[in-house]
C-alpha cells in the first residue's frame, strides 16, 4: 500500500534539516517511491556536461537534488 503524502508539487516548503535549513522554497518535484522531494534552489549539486552537439565546450551544470521528505515541513500561505 502506497503511503500519502501531505506535500505536493508546487507547494512551498520550508527546509528543516541539512546545509540549507530555514530556506524557503517551491516544490519542482515529487519522489513518492524513495520518499523525497526536489526543492528549488536547494541542495544544488555540480554535475560535469561532455561537450556534445548540444554543448560543444562541455562544462559545469548546477542541478537540484532530492531531500528527504522528512526534512521539509509545509508552509502554509
Amino acid at each position: 500500500m502506497a503511503v500519502k503524502y501531505k506535500i505536493k508539487k508546487g507547494d512551498t516548503v520550508k527546509i528543516i534539516a541539512g546545509d540549507d535549513k530555514g530556506k524557503i522554497a517551491k516544490v519542482l518535484e515529487m519522489l513518492p517511491k524513495n520518499a523525497q522531494v526536489v526543492v528549488e534552489g536547494c541542495k544544488i549539486a555540480k554535475k560535469a556536461i561532455k561537450p556534445s552537439d548540444k554543448n560543444p565546450n562541455g562544462g559545469f551544470l548546477n542541478k537540484e537534488m532530492p531531500i528527504d521528505i522528512s526534512n521539509v515541513a509545509k508552509v502554509e500561505a
